[in-house]
């Protein structure tokens, strides 16, 4: 039977709930690994696992109760090793890299942040600070419409003053919220907001930290700011060892999934 893993966290840290069921349908009794000085959070693994909704917060459900008690290193969604050995070989070979990562994040949790403009409102800033952008909207209002050509060009140019500006204001945004934090990891472009950012934060902290998004809000109300957390620290746990030999779906990598 292959093995589930949720976290990693020390061999000393507090039990779970008796009976805690995670991933899996029926859900699969989690149950607890332990090597020197650490400990892996597992269940048996089920077949065909796929990220359902259903399994997705299972997963979440077990590192959060686990994190409520002490530092868990999260792993991705769908960690999975060949048996229990494999885990256990892992806790040792790794324990160094494990050990130093639990002292890091001890007391610490994970804020993710989205931006996006508020399409209205960043064009009513794009046309306030561009004189050639409001120059050529003026003379194609003038001329009822203007040219085929006047659109396209003036489509072009305001295309072109928002990708700008998306760049400045995740910056702006990052360096309002950078002091409230004390580690900064900033995700894949690639995800269709113009900032996508996480957080790491102090868990006394936190208070500091939302009241500094606030003031982003108040600061930059042109873009939309989402918030997401605490969290367990997905983007502070560096990647874990290589996936043992014969695993699936993604080895023992931490991190978010």
């Amino acid at each position: 039977m292959s093995t589930y893993v949720y976290g990693i966290t020390a061999s000393a840290h507090p039990a779970l709930p008796d009976g805690m069921g995670g991933v899996g349908d029926p859900a699969r009794p989690v149950r607890v690994l332990k090597e020197g000085g650490l400990a892996a959070i597992v269940s048996d693994a089920p077949e065909g696992l796929r990220p359902k909704r259903k399994d997705l917060l299972a997963h979440q459900n077990v590192l959060a109760e686990a994190g409520s008690a002490g530092c868990v290193l999260p792993m991705r969604f769908g960690s999975v090793a060949p048996d229990d050995t494999a885990v256990t070989g892992v806790l040792a070979e790794r324990a160094e890299h494990y050990q130093e990562r639990l002292t890091a994040l001890d007391g610490r949790i994970e804020y993710n942040i989205k931006a996006n403009h508020v399409e209205e409102a960043v064009l009513h800033h794009v046309m306030a600070e561009s004189p050639e952008i409001r120059a050529l909207a003026e003379a194609n209002r003038t001329s009822g419409g203007g040219s085929y050509e006047d659109k396209i060009r003036l489509g072009e140019m305001v295309a072109a003053a928002v990708k700008a500006k998306e760049a400045g204001d995740a910056r702006a945004l990052q360096e309002i919220l950078e002091p409230a934090a004390e580690a900064v990891g900033v995700g894949p472009e690639s995800t269709g907001w113009l900032a996508n950012v996480s957080f790491l934060v102090d868990r006394h902290a936190a208070e500091d930290f939302l009241a500094a998004v606030e003031r982003a809000r108040k600061d930059l109300p042109h873009l939309e700011v989402r918030v997401n957390g605490p969290l367990p620290p997905y983007s502070f746990v560096e990647t874990g060892p290589a996936e043992p030999a014969g695993s699936t779906a993604g080895g023992l990598g931490t991190g978010a999934g």
